[in-house]
């Protein structure tokens, strides 16, 4: 149950101490996204934001194509004082984006907020992030819907691609996994492409496992880890980002949905993010 108002559903906070200023930061890990569609079309729908008040911290985690050497050069010529890149060698999403969490936390943000950098999030993405968060919510799970600029994606297929999204979800609720008496609310499926923490929540359930993307799902983790902390979290359906079907183009739908199922499907060689 949710605070009275809210719009996110899952489980209902704590009583809250009085709020302080939000300094938000989003933080977008990348590899290998210098191609058409990549990393500039995120960088260009977060200069785009209705709420621009937040920093960046993009993560090269190891890129051979010109990704580092792109988003200097877009930072620099749009003149960004608060986006900045940092570099982690250790090979992963999780150990990427723990990397670029713990940046932004070191450079004081308050307010996490990630996405990727084959996603693009609609121009009221920051503005509804901070109204998930001044509802009580101290992690925000946002939805994911398909890009449609990238590839080809019918209206029969997004539809299928959404139902699959929420089986997924619906699925996590009941998942052995995901059951555990030390847990303090219902199992809610928040996107490593569009989730966003309070730092303090961050740093208290460990951040991001630091693995490889073949070794588990370090979103999953991390919600796991805050329920055992805390009952202040939610799915919020109206923080929208939109996400590439590159790996459902590549590997097939039920391939996919095995790959997010515990890795049911694996390639031996796993290079879509």
């Amino acid at each position: 149950m949710t605070p009275e108002g809210a719009a996110g559903t899952g489980a209902a906070p704590g009583r809250r101490t009085p709020s302080l200023p939000v300094r938000l930061a989003v933080v977008v890990p990348a590899l290998n996204e210098a191609r058409e569609h990549g990393i500039l079309a995120t960088l260009r729908a977060l200069r785009v934001q209705e709420d621009r008040d937040f920093d960046l911290v993009v993560v090269d985690n190891g890129s051979t194509d010109g990704t580092p050497d792109l988003v200097r050069a877009t930072v620099a010529d749009w003149d960004e004082p608060r986006w900045r890149l940092v570099t982690e060698a250790q090979k992963g999403t999780g150990a990427a984006a723990d990397t670029g969490m713990r940046a932004a936390i070191a450079a004081g943000a308050t307010h996490l907020a990630r996405t990727d950098a084959d996603c693009v999030p609609p121009p009221d993405w920051t503005v509804r992030v901070k109204e998930a968060f001044a509802v009580g919510h101290d992690l925000v799970a946002g939805r994911i819907i398909a890009r449609t600029d990238d590839l080809p994606v019918s209206r029969a297929r997004q539809a299928i691609l959404s139902g699959a999204v929420s089986v997924a979800s619906t699925f996590g609720r009941f998942r052995p996994g995901n059951q555990d008496p030390s847990y303090l609310g219902p199992y809610v499926m928040a996107p490593g492409c569009n989730m966003a923490i309070t730092a303090d929540l961050y740093e208290r359930a460990g951040g991001f496992p630091r693995t490889a993307i073949e070794d588990l799902h370090e979103d999953r983790a991390l919600v796991n880890a805050v329920r055992r902390l805390t009952s202040a979290y939610g799915a919020h359906p109206e923080v929208v980002v939109r996400a590439s079907t590159r790996r459902a183009h590549a590997w097939g739908l039920v391939r996919t949905l095995g790959w997010y199922a515990d890795h049911r499907y694996k390639p031996e060689v796993v290079d879509i993010r």
